[in-house]
């Protein structure tokens, strides 16, 4: 499972990289704590290398998480189906809940820290959508 991983906070990252380790996932893992940077191998891999999935940072200095979502948007239809993206965040406010539904690329909302049965989920529904 190819994935990219951008999150600005290291212990975060850490702790999520360990995991998918853990968890046999970690092969193709590209880990950014810089959004620019994500974005930046996100978009040059667009058509024949595109990540399974992203999990990305809501709240990141200069260019957020909803930013990033923006930035994907003309790239929809190219990444429908094909790269799930989940948003990680520590936030508990209703309105980033709420959001996430305006952006159709977004599989799932996450709730730091991320846990083994997460991406095990991930890793489950992933694999259900490329039968």
């Amino acid at each position: 499972m190819r994935t990219v991983l951008v999150d600005d906070d290291y212990i975060s990252v850490f702790l999520t990289e360990k995991i998918l380790k853990r968890e046999g996932l970690s092969e193709g893992l590209c880990s950014f704590q810089s959004p620019e940077e994500a974005l930046r191998h996100v978009q040059q891999s667009i058509p024949h290398n595109m990540p399974d999935v992203i999990l990305l940072d809501l709240n990141m200095p200069v260019i957020s998480g909803w930013d990033f979502l923006m930035a994907l948007r003309p790239y929809e239809a190219q990444l429908a189906g094909r790269c799930f993206i989940y948003v990680l965040t520590s936030s508990l406010a209703p309105s980033d809940s709420e959001r996430v539904y305006e952006f159709p690329l977004v599989a799932g909302l996450i709730h730091k820290p991320l846990d083994d049965l997460q991406i095990q989920t991930i890793h489950a529904q992933v694999a259900e959508s490329r039968n």
